[in-house]
C-alpha cells in the first residue's frame, strides 16, 4: 500500500468529518428563522489530484427566489395594514339596520319627522325629534373623532416604524463591514444569514432592492432609487411626529404648514430627502400607514364632514334654482339671494370655448375676500370667484350683493338688482353662456331665529360663535372638522316649539316638520367630490339620508376589497416563502440521506487507514 492511498485516505476522513459537521449543522438549525442550508466543497491535491481537501463553507441561497420573498413581504405588510385600518373604519358605523348604526340613528330621526308631522301639536314627538337629532349628532362626532384617533395611531406607528427601520439599515451597515472582513467561512456564512434576515425584515417596513457587491457588502436602493446602504454606510431615518393629529393637520411640503408628521432621510452622499413628499415609498407597511394617515382616514373625515353639513343645511337652508330670463337681449338667471352669507356659494354652470364648468361665487365679510381652493369646494374643476358683502349684524341688500358680483364676475357678465326683493339678475354678454345658476342661502339670521317659513337652524357649529353653519372659508374652512362639532342647536332644546310653525289663528301646523323630514329623504343636494361617493373628481347628487347609506356602503365595500386583497396577497407570500424554502431551507430528508453517504464514506476511508495499520503490524512482527 502506497504512502499516498494513506495521505488520501486521511484527508477524505478529515473532508468527510467536517462535511458531517455541516450536515449536522443543518438538522439542528431546520428551524431557525433566515437559516440558509450550507455545504461543503472539496477540492482536489496532490499529484495527478489524487487527493482531497476541504474547500469552502457554500450557501445554498436563490437570488431570484429571495427577491420575489422581500416583494412579497413588502406587499403582505402594505395589504395587511390597509385591511385592519379600513375593518375598523367599517365597525365605526355599526351594524348595518341596527338601530344604533348609522344608518339607524338617520332613519330613527327621519321617522321622529314623520310623527311629528302626522301631529304638530305633540310635545312627545317634538321630544322625540330633538332626541334622535342629538343621538344622531353625537353618533357621527363620535365616528369622526375615532377616525382622527385611527391617524393619529398611524402618527404614532409611523415613528415607531421609522425608528426601527433607522436601527435595521445601520445593522446591516455594520453586517456588511463585518462580511467584508470575515476571513471564516462558517462565520461568514452566519454574518450572511444575518444580513438577509435584516433586509427581509426592512423589505415588511418599505419596498427595497439588494446590489451585490464585488466584496461581498450589498447596497440596499428603494424601487424609486433612493439610496439606503452604501456598503458600510446607512442612511439616517428620521421623522418629527405631530402626536396627535386633528381633522385640519394635513401633509404639505411647506414646513410651516404641515400639521403631520414627515419622513427624512440623510443619504450617505449628504443629501437630505422628504421620503414623502418624493414618493419614495411605495410599498411596506410604512408606505399603508402613510396612505392611511394622508389620503384614506382624511376622506373618510371629509365623508362625516359633508354629512353634518348636509344635515345642517337641509334643514336650514333655502335651496335656490336660478329663474331663466332675458333682459335688452341678455339671457341669464333670476336668483334669490335674500339672507346671504359668508359661505353661501352661488354656482353658475357656463359653456364657453373651453366646454362646460362650474363659476362658484363665494362671498365672504372678509376685505380682500376669502378665496379658497377649488378643492375644497364640492366641485375642484369649478373656478372659485370670491367677493365681498357685509358682515353681520348688518343685512346686505340685494343691490350691494349685486355690486359685489359684478366687480368680481367683470365684463363678460352684467349683474343688477331688478327690483325683486333679495333678488340678483345675472346675464351674460354675449361671452360665455349661462346654463343654469343655484344657490344655497341659509335662512335664519341666529340660531334662535324662530323663522316663518319652513327653515330652521336645528343643527348648529358648536364652535362657532355665531352658530350657523353657513359653509364659510373666513378664517379657515368652517366644513373641515364640523362632524366633530355638530350639535343639536340648544335654543331648539329649550323651546322645540320651533320644529313647528304657526297658523293665522296660533295652531301648530305640519308644514315645518313635513319639509325637514322632504329635506332630508327628497331633496337632491351636491355633495363634494372630495368624499369620493360620486367617483374620482366627480360630485355626487343625493338626499341626506341617500348620501349616509352611501358612505356606508363605501366604508363597507372598502373594507371587503381591502380583505380580499390581503387575503391573495397572504397567499402570494406563502407561496413565496414555500419557493425560497424549498430552494434554501433545510430538508431534513435531504440531509439525513446525505448523512448516511457521509457515514458510509467516512467508513471506506477507515477501512483503508485499518488496513494500513495491520499491514505495518505484520510487517513489525516479521
Amino acid at each position: 500500500m502506497s504512502l499516498n492511498a494513506l495521505n488520501t485516505s486521511t484527508a477524505g476522513l478529515k473532508l468527510t468529518q467536517a462535511q458531517l459537521g455541516i450536515v449536522s449543522q443543518n438538522i439542528a438549525n431546520a428551524g431557525t428563522v433566515g437559516y440558509v442550508r450550507r455545504t461543503l466543497d472539496s477540492v482536489t491535491t496532490g499529484p495527478g489530484n489524487s487527493g482531497v481537501a476541504t474547500g469552502t463553507i457554500s450557501r445554498s441561497i436563490d437570488a431570484a427566489a429571495l427577491k420575489q420573498l422581500r416583494l412579497e413581504t413588502s406587499g403582505a405588510a402594505y395589504t395587511t395594514v390597509l385591511s385592519s385600518v379600513l375593518t375598523q373604519v367599517d365597525k365605526l358605523y355599526g351594524t348595518p339596520g341596527s338601530s344604533t348604526s348609522l344608518d339607524g340613528l338617520v332613519n330613527g330621526f327621519s321617522s321622529a319627522l314623520q310623527s311629528l308631522a302626522a301631529d304638530p301639536t305633540s310635545s312627545a314627538a317634538r321630544s322625540a325629534v330633538v332626541t334622535s337629532a342629538s343621538s344622531l349628532a353625537s353618533q357621527i362626532g363620535s365616528i369622526a373623532g375615532s377616525v382622527q384617533d385611527l391617524r393619529s395611531a398611524m402618527e404614532s406607528q409611523l415613528s415607531q416604524d421609522t425608528t426601527q427601520a433607522n436601527q435595521l439599515l445601520k445593522s446591516i451597515a455594520d453586517l456588511n463591514t463585518r462580511v467584508s472582513q470575515a476571513s471564516d467561512g462558517a462565520n461568514k456564512a452566519d454574518l450572511l444569514d444575518q444580513r438577509d434576515q435584516a433586509v427581509n425584515s426592512l423589505s415588511a417596513l418599505m419596498d427595497v432592492q439588494s446590489v451585490p457587491q464585488s466584496d461581498g457588502t450589498v447596497s440596499l436602493i428603494t424601487t424609486t432609487g433612493v439610496t439606503l446602504v452604501d456598503r458600510g454606510n446607512p442612511t439616517v431615518l428620521s421623522f418629527d411626529s405631530r402626536g396627535t393629529l386633528s381633522p385640519g393637520s394635513e401633509y404639505s411640503t411647506d414646513p410651516t404648514q404641515r400639521g403631520v408628521g414627515t419622513i427624512t432621510a440623510k443619504t450617505p452622499g449628504g443629501a437630505t430627502i422628504d421620503l414623502v413628499a418624493s414618493g419614495a415609498i411605495r410599498s411596506g407597511s410604512i408606505a399603508a400607514e402613510l396612505e392611511m394617515r394622508d389620503t384614506v382616514l382624511p376622506q373618510a373625515q371629509r365623508q362625516l364632514d359633508d354629512l353634518a353639513a348636509g344635515l345642517s343645511r337641509s334643514m336650514s337652508d333655502n335651496q335656490v334654482t336660478g329663474t331663466a330670463v332675458t333682459d335688452s337681449g341678455k339671457a341669464g338667471f333670476d336668483v334669490d339671494l335674500s339672507n346671504l352669507k359668508a359661505g353661501n356659494a352661488i354656482t353658475l354652470t357656463v359653456k364657453d370655448g373651453s366646454g362646460t364648468r362650474n363659476l362658484i361665487l363665494m362671498p365672504s365679510y372678509l376685505t380682500p375676500p376669502a378665496n379658497p381652493d377649488a378643492s375644497l369646494t364640492d366641485d375642484p374643476n369649478a373656478t372659485v370667484v370670491p367677493f365681498t358683502i357685509q358682515a353681520p349684524p348688518a343685512t346686505p341688500s340685494a343691490s350691494d350683493i349685486a355690486s359685489a358680483i359684478s366687480t368680481a364676475l367683470g365684463s363678460s357678465y352684467t349683474v343688477s338688482a331688478p327690483g325683486s326683493a333679495g333678488t340678483v339678475r345675472i346675464l351674460s354678454n354675449g361671452g360665455p353662456t349661462l346654463l343654469a345658476a343655484n344657490a344655497s342661502v341659509t335662512q335664519p339670521t341666529s340660531p334662535t331665529d324662530k323663522g316663518t317659513g319652513t327653515q330652521v337652524a336645528l343643527f348648529v357649529d358648536s364652535g362657532n360663535k355665531n352658530g350657523l353653519y353657513t359653509g364659510s372659508f373666513d378664517g379657515g374652512s368652517q366644513l373641515t372638522g364640523f362632524a366633530q362639532r355638530l350639535a343639536v342647536n340648544p335654543a331648539v332644546v329649550t323651546n322645540n316649539a320651533m320644529l313647528v310653525t304657526q297658523t293665522s289663528a296660533g295652531v301648530s301646523d305640519s308644514s315645518r316638520p313635513q319639509a325637514l323630514y322632504d329635506a332630508l329623504n327628497t331633496t337632491q343636494r351636491t355633495f363634494s367630490a372630495a368624499s369620493g361617493i360620486g367617483g374620482v373628481n366627480a360630485p355626487t347628487t343625493s338626499s341626506v339620508s341617500g348620501f349616509a347609506r352611501s358612505i356606508i356602503a363605501s366604508q363597507g365595500a372598502a373594507a371587503s376589497s381591502a380583505q380580499d386583497l390581503d387575503e391573495g396577497q397572504g397567499i402570494a407570500l406563502a407561496t413565496a416563502q414555500g419557493r425560497f424554502s424549498s430552494e434554501s431551507g433545510v430538508n431534513i430528508d435531504e440531509e439525513m440521506s446525505k448523512l448516511i453517504e457521509l457515514q458510509t464514506a467516512y467508513t471506506a476511508n477507515a477501512r483503508v487507514l485499518t488496513a494500513a495499520r495491520d499491514m505495518l503490524d505484520t510487517l513489525l512482527r516479521i
